[in-house]
């Protein structure tokens, strides 16, 4: 084992902390993935809306459906067992998706349905055919410009909240609660 002299051991220490205040290349920020706080507090959606939201994008065998911010899964677990369709769950929070693997082992769909622990704002969703939502109206027209990049017809259906100048071509009343839908337009 080597041992520094004094003064080599402080200029190292001091070389440390300096790289430790200094920020960080850009491309070792593009390579490490930042921790953060989920955008929203969860609160399930009711099963009853889940049902409406899964009528109102006319969810069909074949789909490819992706919830946004999905909790507890109970929406791609509805998806799976209403048709043959490849849905996924995408939440930041660990304990979400940990939650949601357990419904659906419970559930019976554990191989049927994919959950994954990553940013809606930057994870790929560009197979989608459905997109669900329940989110706020700012992070709805946050992901707006995202959404309207995927391929024409792609159907989007939101509880609660909508987005912005995007009019909905569609809306229910469930008990209270709203439901929109969108058509992504052909470009």
């Amino acid at each position: 084992m080597k041992i520094w002299p004094m003064k080599n051991r402080w200029m190292l220490t001091a070389a440390c902390a300096l790289a430790a205040l200094a920020p960080a290349s850009p491309a070792l920020a593009q390579t490490a993935p930042v921790e953060r706080l989920p955008d929203v507090i969860y609160v399930p959606t009711p099963p009853e809306v889940v049902a409406a939201m899964l009528d109102m994008v006319e969810l069909k065998d074949g789909d490819v459906l992706y919830d946004l911010g999905s909790g507890d899964g109970r929406i791609p677990i509805a998806a799976v067992k209403r048709a043959k369709v490849k849905a996924t769950g995408i939440d930041i929070d660990p304990e979400r998706i940990a939650e949601a693997r357990a419904n659906a082992k419970a559930q019976g769909v554990e191989g049927k349905v994919t959950f994954k622990r990553d940013d809606i704002f930057t994870t790929d969703f560009s197979d989608a055919s459905v997109v669900t939502l329940y989110l706020l109206n700012s992070l709805n027209e946050k992901l707006m410009p995202r959404l309207l990049q995927l391929k024409p017809g792609t159907r989007i259906v939101s509880h609660a909240f909508t987005m912005g100048d995007w009019k909905p071509q569609k809306t229910a009343d469930i008990d209270g609660r709203q439901v929109f839908f969108w058509t992504v337009p052909a470009r």
